[in-house]
């Protein structure tokens, strides 16, 4: 992965650039879809800053459907964008420390819409 910025500045400056979810965009069943270098992760906002999330290790860890949190998105190290739940570039990280691969593609689905 290339770094995508060299200070702290310039990685919030291009983070704004990135296609993103945001927590606060979500409502209460709305689905993500997010595909990682190595995985596809389904995820459906419940309440209280809760997901059921499925899907790459947790399929893989026989652990799907589990219920966690995220704590927001990283560029794999110990910065971290906790305003988001997922974005493009960067990786996700979950309420039990596992950190994604980077996200290549995001779809949203909002509960709304769903039949």
């Amino acid at each position: 992965m290339s770094r995508l910025g060299h200070n702290l500045e310039n990685s919030i400056n291009v983070v704004q650039k990135l296609k993103q979810v945001p927590k606060a965009g979500l409502e209460f069943g709305d689905f993500i879809i997010a595909t990682t270098c190595n995985s596809n992760y389904k995820i459906r906002k419940l309440e209280n800053n809760l997901f059921e999330v499925s899907g790459g290790w947790f399929d893989r860890k026989g652990l799907s459907p589990t219920v966690l949190t995220i704590r927001g998105c990283t560029w794999g190290g110990s910065i971290i964008k906790v305003d988001i739940i997922a974005a493009c570039g960067l990786c996700m990280e979950f309420g039990n420390n596992l950190i994604t691969t980077p996200i290549k593609k995001i779809v949203i689905i909002k509960f709304q819409n769903m039949n």
